[in-house]
């Protein structure tokens, strides 16, 4: 898919864009936090910048993707006994992604996030 690049992006597109991955990063609050800030965020500025649309429902997804790995791979490697490894793992992975993710977005550039489901559109 091709990214947009000829729309000049203000500065504070920028920031909600970053803040809808940065804020995901709440992992230590309920699971549904990490979904909701960056739903609350996409919701309030979707309409103004196409790039905060973008990297809203970007990280939207991917939450909503952790989350079903999470139960799904937690539950076959809980049988296994290595739900400890496998949850260590992922979250290893979210952190590393979100924050690439809240970079690009910084910068004023897209992302797409790895072994997503596009949920949203």
């Amino acid at each position: 898919m091709a990214f947009p690049t000829d729309i000049p992006l203000t500065r504070e597109e920028k920031i909600w864009a970053m803040l809808c991955h940065v804020l995901a990063l709440l992992r230590l609050l309920p699971v549904l936090w990490t979904i909701l800030v960056p739903l609350a965020i996409w919701l309030a500025k979707r309409d103004s910048s196409r790039f905060v649309d973008w990297h809203g429902k970007e990280s939207i997804n991917f939450q909503l993707s952790v989350l079903l790995y999470h139960v799904v791979f937690g539950a076959i490697f809980w049988i296994l006994g290595l739900s400890w490894f496998v949850n260590l793992a992922m979250e290893a992975f979210v952190v590393l992604f979100v924050l690439i993710a809240a970079i690009r977005a910084s910068e004023g550039r897209y992302y797409r996030y790895p072994a997503t489901i596009r949920f949203l559109r």
